[in-house]
């Protein structure tokens, strides 16, 4: 559910301090944040800023596109390791199927090519 337009946007006031007080100086360090719920601003535009997903802090740079978003979702907090392997094909003997389809393939390269239909 969206956040009601009477509210405005959220940002913690904590990372608001450290945006301002990186915004006066020429140095572009890194603003390191717990607050992944805070709104994007467009004075956010520019700066690097390391959002915690629960492991690490990873470094977001953050765009035009990304005004309006939430820290969050620039920092997936779960490690996607791919689905389950089909059990019953790594269960067989491995060495019996391969070489039987590279008899397979032996026997079906030397095939004749299809012949050209014959013109009237």
């Amino acid at each position: 559910m969206a956040r009601s337009l009477k509210k405005g946007p959220f940002c913690d006031d904590h990372l608001m301090k450290k945006i301002e007080a990186q915004a006066g100086t020429s140095n572009k360090k890194v603003i390191q944040t717990w607050s992944r719920r805070s709104t994007i601003f467009p004075s956010f535009i520019g700066l690097t800023i390391g959002v915690y997903n629960g492991k690490v802090h990873v470094p977001v740079y953050v765009t035009e596109d990304m005004v309006g978003h939430k820290l969050g979702e620039f920092a997936p907090t779960r490690t996607f390791h791919g689905h389950g392997k089909d059990k019953k094909a790594t269960t067989g003997d491995t060495a019996a199927s391969t070489s039987t389809t590279s008899a397979a393939t032996a026997s079906a390269a030397p095939a004749a090519p299809a012949a050209a239909p014959a013109a009237k």
